[in-house]
């Protein structure tokens, strides 16, 4: 591939850039989509091995495929997520080129487009789709040095309790990460330190029903901004073990000492905010919140839905909560890790375009930059709350195949010439890349 034209480039070839696949080819518009490593690559590599998806199968995928070998209120493992996008790649017959680094895109000057440097040529592009997700670079706060004889490692890359060092751990971070990584370890026989800041923490389920189904049918995945003070809470839930509600009064009682916010380290001592208490307290309001609404939506449409008063019976408030640690020595406690689930950076450095604030992050509407000719695709609360999830990802795509097609047919008005786009527009799915589509290795059913 040492030049290649297209009239779109896709860069990225997970969930996001296999969903814009789709909806460009079914529009008729070509495009070609580089994967730097394989389709779905962070689901192979860039999770821990036990990880399961945290919606159920039914929910959680694209609307032209279920998941092969996955009851649909069961929960998908990595791999089997890694290969239903492989198939999936497959079956619309995606133009994926593997192996292929986007190091550099920059505007043309003088006319339209984008040229796009790789590790294998230069592509020149009339749009140009960001659809690298929201899990690009691991957030790792600067609050313990490196040479403070700890081992420390992110969460995308813990893999199992073996690869730790004998010895406790402190798991950083309540989100659905954080917690299945330290029930895990704890599991495990290791002692377990976890670190709880502001949280939402649904039920798995309620009266029978998902927690993705009472989010639909109560319109909370249209939200279309997270509520004020919200921005940065994680979400408690998980798909481990066939689904189970997040208890931090449970985790506790099954030997998880939780702790506040992880604040500062010195002198060998890990200290914590005194917020624990207020943090767990604000997840059960959440909680019930959620409970009460769901009842009010039950009695409202006359839905025959089992009863479950058991649901908002909480456990006592064990030793930790009510006389949380602020402070904890680590070398006496025996802690010889420390795990950070602390999430994500954006790192957009490869593409140079006027489409970042300050912050550099990405200026956008539903994922239509600021940089006419740039789009983004994956990225949380897009367009909604769902947005950066499997199913919520696909719509979104929908949205930007459209606003491309919009842009064609401005530039196919007479006496305008852009040389990317053909003269005649198809009628069916654009394939003009097929032949750089990549093979795709599976590791089980898809």
């Amino acid at each position: 591939m040492a030049h290649h034209e297209t009239e779109v480039l896709v860069v990225g070839g997970g969930q996001a850039g296999v969903a814009m696949s789709e909806h460009l080819g079914a529009r008729g518009i070509g495009h070609l989509v580089l994967e730097r490593d394989r389709i779905a690559e962070r689901w192979r590599t860039g999770r821990w091995d036990s990880l399961v998806a945290n919606g159920p199968a039914w929910h959680d995928r694209f609307p032209g495929l279920e998941f092969s070998g996955v009851d649909p209120d069961g929960f998908a493992s990595k791999d089997q997520v890694a290969d239903y996008f492989a198939a999936y790649a497959e079956k619309i017959a995606a133009p994926v080129r593997c192996g292929v680094e986007v190091r550099r895109v920059r505007k043309h000057v003088g006319r339209p487009g984008f040229r796009v440097e790789t590790s294998e040529g230069t592509v020149d592009a009339r749009h140009v789709v960001a659809a690298t997700g929201p899990f690009q670079k691991p957030a790792v706060p600067p609050v313990v040095p490196r040479d403070a004889g700890l081992l420390q490692v992110h969460s995308s890359s813990y893999r199992n309790p073996e690869q730790l060092p004998a010895g406790a751990v402190l798991v950083v971070g309540a989100g659905s990460s954080g917690v299945q990584i330290a029930d895990e370890l704890r599991r495990s026989g290791r002692t377990v330190y976890l670190s709880v800041g502001p949280h939402d923490r649904p039920p798995r389920r309620y009266r029978g029903r998902d927690f993705c189904w009472w989010l639909g049918v109560l319109n909370k995945w249209d939200a279309v901004a997270p509520p004020r003070g919200a921005e940065h809470v994680t979400i408690a839930v998980s798909g481990a073990d066939g689904g189970r509600t997040v208890d931090f009064r449970a985790l506790a009682a099954g030997g998880i000492t939780l702790v506040g916010m992880t604040r500062a380290f010195a002198d060998g001592r890990m200290r914590f905010a005194a917020d624990l208490r207020d943090n767990i307290a604000g997840g059960d309001a959440g909680y019930l919140a959620m409970l009460d609404e769901a009842d009010a939506y039950v009695a409202r449409n006359g839905l025959d839905l089992p009863e479950e008063p058991e649901a908002r019976a909480f456990g006592p408030e064990p030793d930790c909560v009510l006389d949380p640690l602020t402070e904890l020595d680590v070398a006496t406690a025996g802690v010889t890790s420390i795990v950070w689930a602390t999430g994500f950076v954006s790192d957009y450095g490869w593409l140079e375009v006027d489409a970042f604030d300050e912050a550099g992050r990405p200026q956008h509407a539903r994922g239509v930059s600021t940089e006419p000719g740039v789009y983004f695709l994956g990225l949380p609360w897009q367009s909604r709350r769902g947005s950066s999830f499997i199913w919520g990802v696909w719509h979104d795509a929908a949205y930007v195949a459209d606003h491309i097609m919009i842009q064609r047919s401005y530039l196919a008005y007479p006496g305008v010439a852009d040389p990317l786009r053909p003269r005649r527009p198809s009628t069916g799915a654009a394939r003009p890349d097929h032949d750089t589509a990549c093979t795709v290795t599976t590791t089980g059913a898809a």
